[in-house]
């Protein structure tokens, strides 16, 4: 049979075949006198055997031994029994994932404990500003990692006129209105702030990343704000 006859029968490609050919997993036939391979029942028989094992998990690099060993057949049912249940697992967190995403209307690129920090649509966010803070959240949750989630959820959080002062203030506020935002700010970031006590700190790299976030979506004025906000913060760390 040609080639294309033994991928149909097989449920496979013609591509397929060509690589088994050339890491060695299924013998290449003569060609006929016309140049075409010529496979027989042997070869349908081995290329079964191999799509049945890779349809279990068996990788290509250990086929050629299982296939020609039945003790290390049976050897490797463990293995991948073992693997099976593993990606069950990650299958079955995915799904609680996906749900919890559900539930709460988070983004698919933030984790569903991070909803309560997304600025609602009732509060009338600018769009650059609920873009930003988008980000933030993205870069915050991989800096921070899994464990600060459940620090930060349903934690205490920067009432939305503070927040809107913050969105709507002038690239060129005076010095007295940009004191004044941060010692708003102060009051109700010192509790979020400790309620990451013992959690481990964001390093210099990741301070520097989130700097540039802020660099690249704030103003002038706003950038201000957290430079002082962050300095007022520091001097309140032993």
């Amino acid at each position: 049979m040609l080639s294309s006859e033994l991928a149909a029968l097989a449920g496979v490609t013609v591509r397929t075949l060509r690589h088994y050919h050339q890491i060695g997993l299924l013998p290449e036939p003569p060609r006929s006198s016309g140049g075409h391979r010529r496979y027989d029942v042997g070869h349908l028989v081995r290329l079964l055997r191999i799509t049945r094992m890779t349809s279990l998990g068996v990788q290509l690099s250990v086929l050629p031994s299982v296939l020609d060993d039945p003790e290390a057949a049976e050897d490797l049912l463990d293995e991948l029994d073992h693997q099976a249940a593993e990606d069950i697992e990650r299958l079955t967190r995915r799904r609680a994932d996906i749900a919890a995403l559900r539930r709460s209307g988070t983004p698919p690129d933030l984790p569903p404990e991070l909803s309560a920090w997304l600025p609602s649509p009732e509060a009338g966010t600018p769009a650059n500003m609920a873009r930003h803070e988008h980000e933030q959240l993205v870069l915050a949750a991989h800096l921070l990692g899994p464990a600060a989630f459940g620090a930060l959820f349903g934690g205490p959080s920067v009432p939305a006129n503070v927040t809107a002062r913050f969105y709507s203030l002038d690239p060129d506020a005076p010095d007295d209105e940009v004191s004044s935002l941060v010692n708003e700010l102060l009051a109700h970031v010192r509790p979020v702030v400790a309620g990451l006590t013992g959690l481990p700190p964001i390093d210099a790299r990741g301070s520097a990343l989130l700097d540039q976030l802020n660099a690249r979506n704030l103003h002038p004025s706003q950038q201000r704000v957290l430079r002082q906000l962050q300095r007022r913060l520091e001097q309140d760390d032993p």
